[in-house]
């Protein structure tokens, strides 16, 4: 009872039933090909189940034969629409109304999933496509029996969808949509044929604007109304679930992926729920499944790249020992090994996304050998265009391999002190030691001398540099080095007490001590400990006098005047 419902309903809207006119259990013809000809299809019968195409309509050309069957079925005009099919794979039983029936389910599918490149159609009857030549003259070719004009997914394979070239007899040749393309009109209409609001939807709802139903932009944008709303509440389900557990780790990747997740389902809903209630064709069709392919894949992309930056980042933070000392140098090394990694894994996956989105649309092949045939002045235009951004991506992988610095590293570059914070796709972030960031191009590291205070060892030997009088016990301050260095922490013992005479002008000596430390920081506060102590110790000598002083000699002064 249900299925003669939907029947009535179906003819009522003026489409068919997915039930089959086709009955496998019918007798067909045998194979209709005869002799081979390379400019058209030889048959010994042509749908005998309907009769000749009349010679009033013009299918001369595959155009004209694509142009004869859209425009009649575009009319409601599906007697005459049949003539432009080949039906010799068809059973002898297969009636005109039954073969209207196919041609209605067909236009149904080309409306639906097709989009005729009517330029790449031949208006020729040898099936070529005309090639314009700066000598204007005909450039001869092979004839084409067969011409492509549309593709559609149908499982794991792709139909095809053909016009041919066929002869019968002395009728001439014509062109009619393949014979195979009929023979696959069924399973397509079953897997793309009208969706259940289609079927249930009354003749007053049917008011179009632009050619498109009302009811079915209002249908759309009402799941896709729904499809956010799902999508909210699985990212506060998924948060308010993974918070429960008392596992750090599972309530950071909540945070980082319940985002993601819940666009990726609501785009799932969204795309189910279209696809089980509303058929849509056209440019509507265009919009709404083109928009779904790019949601569908950023979302993937979205949450695959928050995965691995959270694992990244977690396997930063609680895998790898303290950066901050620098004599970790394993750790240093691992960080900036990561670092890189990260960025370099999300620029792939965001590529590989980018690329499959590109390639789910083969309109696009064109946009691809125009490319192809202007690379010369695309090349130079990109190069001079990104050649600063790709050298400095190129950069950060020679840092990774080559390793002149490491996230933690104690560097001076443009004679800034600081530390490397971050390794970027482009840039590398110095934290000074007055907390101010420096944000440096890699390619401006690579090309340009600086200072890496922590390259191959974290220790450090620092001068401390002295004026002082002439007449200064040189050996007592050094004792008194000594003395200071053993009795502080922060000397590492890796370098012995030294304490010379490395200079003299006519006012002073200058004297030069060296001490070193595990670190940077640790030599910088031990320096500054020791010259403290050592200028007030010779500040205490004899009240100050070996303090640098300017002599003038009166007497000779006197002796002047």
């Amino acid at each position: 009872m249900c299925a003669q419902v939907k029947d009535s309903i179906s003819k009522e809207m003026g489409l068919p039933s997915k039930d089959s006119v086709v009955n496998k259990n019918d007798e067909f013809y045998t194979n209709p090909l005869s002799d081979y000809n390379e400019a058209y299809y030889v048959v010994n019968r042509l749908n005998d189940q309907i009769g000749l195409p009349p010679t009033s309509f013009n299918l001369r050309t595959p155009q004209a034969t694509l142009e004869h069957f859209v425009l009649s079925a575009r009319n409601n005009d599906f007697q005459d629409a049949i003539h432009a099919m080949n039906f010799n794979l068809m059973p002898k039983t297969l009636t005109e109304e039954d073969a209207i029936t196919l041609a209605k389910k067909l236009y149904f599918v080309i409306n639906q999933r097709t989009n005729i490149n009517w330029d790449g159609v031949s208006d020729r009857p040898d099936g070529q496509v005309d090639i314009s030549t700066t000598t204007n003259q005909a450039i001869a070719g092979k004839p084409r029996r067969s011409v492509v004009f549309g593709e559609v997914a149908l499982g794991d394979r792709d139909i095809v969808f053909r016009v041919q070239r066929v002869r019968y007899k002395d009728y001439g040749a014509l062109w009619l949509i393949s014979a195979n393309t009929v023979d696959n009109i069924e399973p397509l209409y079953q897997e793309y044929g009208p969706r259940k609001l289609d079927l249930m939807m009354p003749d007053w709802a049917r008011i179009t604007f632009l050619g498109i139903p009302v009811w079915k932009v209002a249908g759309t944008l009402i799941l896709l109304l729904l499809a956010y709303f799902f999508g909210r509440v699985l990212t506060y389900l998924f948060r308010k679930l993974f918070h429960r557990s008392k596992k750090i780790w599972i309530n950071h990747i909540a945070n980082k992926l319940a985002r993601p997740a819940g666009l990726l389902f609501g785009t799932l809903f969204f795309y189910v729920t279209l696809d089980q209630l509303i058929s849509l064709s056209g440019g509507l069709a265009n919009i709404v499944y083109t928009s779904l392919i790019v949601l569908m894949i950023g979302s993937v992309t979205w949450f695959v790249t928050s995965f691995v930056d959270y694992l990244m980042t977690y396997i930063a933070e609680n895998k790898i020992g303290d950066v901050s000392e620098e004599e970790n140098e394993e750790a240093r090394k691992m960080l900036t090994y990561i670092s890189v990694a990260r960025r370099v894994v999300t620029f792939a996956i965001v590529v590989i996304g980018g690329y499959i989105i590109i390639s789910q649309f083969r309109a696009l092949e064109k946009v691809g050998i125009s490319l192809l045939a202007s690379a010369g002045v695309v090349t130079v235009i990109l190069g001079i265009a990104a050649q600063n951004t790709l050298g400095n991506i190129f950069a950060g992988l020679q840092i990774a391999i080559t390793r002149p610095l490491r996230v933690g590293d104690t560097v001076i570059i443009k004679d800034e002190w600081g530390h490397v914070e971050e390794i970027g796709f482009t840039y590398l972030v110095v934290r000074t030691w007055d907390l101010r960031r420096l944000v440096i191009p890699l390619k401006w590291v690579i090309s340009n001398i600086f200072e890496n205070w922590s390259m191959t060892s974290s220790h450090q030997i620092r001068p401390i540099v002295i004026h002082a009088d002439y007449r200064l016990d040189v050996p007592k301050v050094r004792q008194k080095f000594e003395e200071l260095l053993e009795a502080s922490e922060e000397w590492d013992r890796e370098s012995p007490p030294v304490l010379q005479v490395v200079d003299t002008s006519d006012k002073s000596i200058q004297l030069r001590a060296l001490c070193s430390a595990k670190d940077v920081n640790a030599a910088w506060n031990l320096h500054c400990e020791l010259r403290e102590a050592l200028v007030a110790y010779i500040c205490e000598l004899e009240e100050g006098t070996y303090l640098t002083r300017e002599r003038i000699d009166l007497q000779s002064a006197s002796e002047a005047k």
